[in-house]
């Protein structure tokens, strides 16, 4: 039976390598959150892009999501921790879907609104994976946590093969805006339908107080690990920053062609899906830092296609390297944060100021990398050696990351492993 440290501040289990159905259920609620923002969120730069024909407006709608979602994060803990996260789970959900509605709505006005909107989908967004981090570390255990994330990689690349695809096919097929207002509609409804199924998700405990600037004391602790974790962090964000919007966008660039970023996403999905669900089986806590290292280094080589000249081809194999070897770097990375969380039952207590410490340097790192996309684009039309170098230069960033993380991957599940058999 799995132990419940993570909600009572008992035993910790770093045997248990099954998944109870709570956490099943939590990565079907993820599943269908990824399924719809597959089927949209994909297209939706696209969408703003040619309503508008500006990189830049792309870049702000983006950089307002991130930021608006990093201080959702930070407000909304207080109400996550000593009231219901189950609420805050579920309201984040029932407005990422009313985003879509409305930008179904607005049509081609929507780059009229491409701030507010950002605001509207960056609070969906915190609120949602704010409660989810912190149910998913109640749910899950040092020895299963590899497998969770392994089966949430693994189920979102399978949402990348098939929405995506199909979606490219709609908008390809559909004359006018019909195929986007399609895909828009049935997100809606996808977001609906996981709002329903979180009900069967169980109302966790609330306990304990929040305290606003508990991640800031972290930073400021001579020899906390969390100054090592931090900056780590950081790094994964710059790379989310500029890759979760351009790498689409540079598809349908090279293609002008939705259907052809649709077989992008399904061919890299398919790839993902097989790493992601090998990686997850196989790999354990003693591993994570050597397959870490192998990650970060591989995902930075793939780049190298992008100097050649820029078409699909050379684009769909940088996409499958970084399909290939991702699950490498960020089943590792994501593990070790969450088992650092729970390292001590004091800190397993302060779980959601952790996981608020850890979003906190996702937007900062997602900010430097938009920030850096901004500032390299009015020079992208006269050299065809900016936009690789861009994507060189914050793709190369998990190295660092590494480097910074190389002496806590492991050391808290095996530290935790040790406190247990000795306590035992």
């Amino acid at each position: 039976m799995r132990t419940v440290s993570n909600e009572i501040g008992g035993k910790r289990d770093f045997n248990t390598r099954t998944l109870d159905g709570q956490a099943i259920l939590l990565l079907a609620v993820q599943a269908l959150l990824g399924t719809a923002n597959a089927l949209s969120g994909t297209f939706l730069p696209i969408y703003l892009w040619k309503s508008s024909q500006s990189f830049a407006l792309v870049g702000y709608f983006n950089l307002t999501q991130f930021v608006v979602s990093g201080l959702t994060f930070w407000l909304a803990g207080k109400w996550v921790k000593e009231h219901n996260k189950m609420n805050s789970l579920r309201f984040g959900v029932a407005l990422s879907g009313l985003f879509y509605f409305v930008v179904l709505m607005l049509g081609k006005a929507a780059v009229t609104y491409a701030v507010p909107l950002g605001i509207m989908i960056g609070i969906g967004n915190g609120l949602f994976w704010l409660a989810f981090n912190v149910v998913y570390f109640e749910v899950t255990e040092p020895g299963n946590r590899d497998r969770f994330n392994g089966w949430a990689g693994l189920l979102g690349s399978g949402a990348g093969i098939v929405a995506p695809w199909i979606s490219g096919w709609l908008i390809t097929m559909s004359k006018g805006e019909r195929g986007y207002h399609i895909i828009f509609t049935v997100s809606s409804i996808i977001f609906a339908v996981a709002v329903v199924l979180s009900f069967w998700l169980k109302k966790r405990e609330s306990s304990g107080t929040y305290e606003w600037l508990h991640g800031f004391r972290q930073l400021r602790e001579p020899g906390n690990p969390w100054r090592h974790a931090v900056p780590a962090i950081i790094c994964q964000g710059v790379r989310e920053g500029v890759y979760m919007f351009f790498v689409g966008l540079l598809v349908f660039l090279a293609t002008k062609n939705e259907g052809k970023l649709g077989n992008f996403s399904l061919v890299t999905s398919l790839v993902a899906l097989v790493s992601f669900w090998l990686i997850g089986r196989m790999l354990k806590p003693e591993r994570r830092r050597a397959a870490m290292l192998i990650g970060s280094i591989a995902v930075t080589a793939v780049i190298a296609p992008l100097f050649w000249p820029l078409s699909y081809t050379t684009l769909l194999i940088f996409g499958i390297g970084t399909a290939l070897f991702m699950p490498l770097y960020i089943i590792p990375m994501t593990s070790t944060v969450f088992d650092l969380i729970g390292s001590t039952e004091d800190s397993a207590k302060q779980r959601e100021e952790f996981v608020i410490l850890r979003e906190a340097g996702l937007t900062v790192g997602r900010m430097i990398g938009v920030a850096a996309y901004l500032l390299v684009l009015p020079y992208m039309e006269d050299s065809t050696y900016v936009v690789p170098g861009l994507m060189l230069a914050v793709g190369a960033f998990p190295i660092l990351g590494w480097w910074l993380m190389r002496n806590l991957v492991g050391k808290a599940a095996a530290q935790g492993r040790k406190e247990t058999e000795t306590s035992s």
